[in-house]
C-alpha cells in the first residue's frame, strides 16, 4: 500500500462535500486575504495549522528554510504580474515569510554535508552555503529585504518577517510588512 492512500481516503470525503469549496477566489492568483507565504518544507510548519490558513486564503511556496531563491522571487513576480495583467485594479498581496526555529536547513552549514549534496544536484556550494536558517530573525530580515530589492516583482507588493517558534507554536513578527514605495 501506498503511503499516500489514507489521504486519498481523505481527497474523497473532501470531494464529496459540497461545502468544502464554498468562498474560492475569483482569481486564483487573487488569494482572499491577498497573502503569499513562504516557508519551509519542515512538516512541523503547516499553514495550515500554525497560521490556521483555509484552502482559498493564500498562495503558499514552501522550499528548503524558507528562503527567498531566485526561483522563489520568480513566482512572487509572476503572481504579481498576473495582477499587472489581469487584475490591474488588485488588489495586491503581501508576501509573508515565515522561518522557524530547530531548522533543518542548519544542517547545511556543515561543510562535509553540504558539499556531499552540491555535489548530488550539480549545485553550487557556495549559494547552498547562504541557505541555513542559523538565526531565524537575521535570515527573515535579510530575505525581506531581497524581495523588496527585486525589480521584477511591482512595487504595490508588500513584504513581512516572522519566525515561528516550533517550541512554543508562537509566530513573531520580525518585520512589519512594508513596500518600497
Amino acid at each position: 500500500m501506498s503511503n499516500i492512500a489514507p489521504l486519498l481516503d481523505r481527497n474523497r470525503a473532501f470531494a464529496s462535500d459540497p461545502g468544502a469549496r464554498q468562498g474560492m477566489p475569483r482569481l486564483p492568483f487573487i488569494p482572499n486575504l491577498n497573502l503569499y507565504i513562504v516557508t519551509c518544507i519542515d512538516c512541523r510548519v503547516d499553514p495550515a495549522q500554525i497560521l490556521g490558513v483555509k484552502l482559498g486564503e493564500a498562495l503558499v511556496q514552501r522550499n528548503i528554510g524558507g528562503r527567498i531563491t531566485p526561483a522563489v522571487i520568480r513566482d512572487i513576480a509572476y503572481a504579481g504580474y498576473l495582477v499587472d495583467s489581469k487584475a490591474p485594479e488588485g488588489p495586491y498581496f503581501e508576501v509573508a515569510i515565515v522561518h522557524h526555529t530547530d531548522c533543518g536547513s542548519t544542517l547545511l552549514a556543515d561543510d562535509e554535508l553540504r558539499h556531499g549534496f552540491a555535489r548530488r544536484i550539480g549545485a553550487d556550494e557556495r549559494t547552498l552555503a547562504d541557505t541555513p536558517v542559523l538565526d531565524p530573525a537575521r535570515t527573515v530580515r535579510t530575505d525581506v529585504e531581497r524581495v523588496l530589492w527585486a525589480d521584477e516583482i511591482p512595487e504595490n507588493v508588500r513584504v513581512s518577517g516572522h519566525v515561528y517558534d516550533v517550541g512554543t507554536g508562537v509566530v513573531t513578527t520580525i518585520v512589519d510588512a512594508k513596500g518600497r514605495k
